[in-house]
């Protein structure tokens, strides 16, 4: 099993950067690819990055290409998800989850365990 915790939301203005973490336990974090996910009040919770387990691949929603970045430490089963440029319509509640595959997948029931999740608000 593979808990996950996020931490480093909080509120910031437009154009300004979030840098999120997912702390993983367990000894087999490599083995997971890792995705972030985002979800905004009313709406349905939607895709924002993945990477591979040896981060060797990764993959982006169009709304954050160019702006957001992932990351992965599995030495310090550590995820991370970097933010700039943030926008208005980026707020939601961000969660981390794992998949026990090589590579991410945007769908999120292909993963198999989700962070608490944690809250970004971006002012205008």
């Amino acid at each position: 099993q593979v808990q996950l915790v996020e931490s480093g939301g909080g509120l910031v203005q437009a154009g300004g950067s979030l840098r999120l973490s997912c702390a993983a336990s367990g000894r087999t974090f490599s083995t997971y690819a890792m995705g972030w996910f985002r979800q905004a009040p009313g709406k349905e919770r939607e895709f924002v990055a993945h990477i591979s387990r040896t981060a060797g691949t990764t993959y982006y929603a169009d709304s954050v290409k160019g702006r957001f970045s992932i990351s992965r430490d599995n030495a310090k089963n550590m995820v991370y998800l970097q933010m700039n440029s943030l926008k208005p319509e980026d707020t939601a509640v961000y969660y981390c989850a794992a998949r026990s595959w090589y590579s991410g997948s945007l769908n999120p029931n292909e993963y198999h365990y989700w962070g608490q999740g944690t809250q970004v608000t971006v002012s205008s």
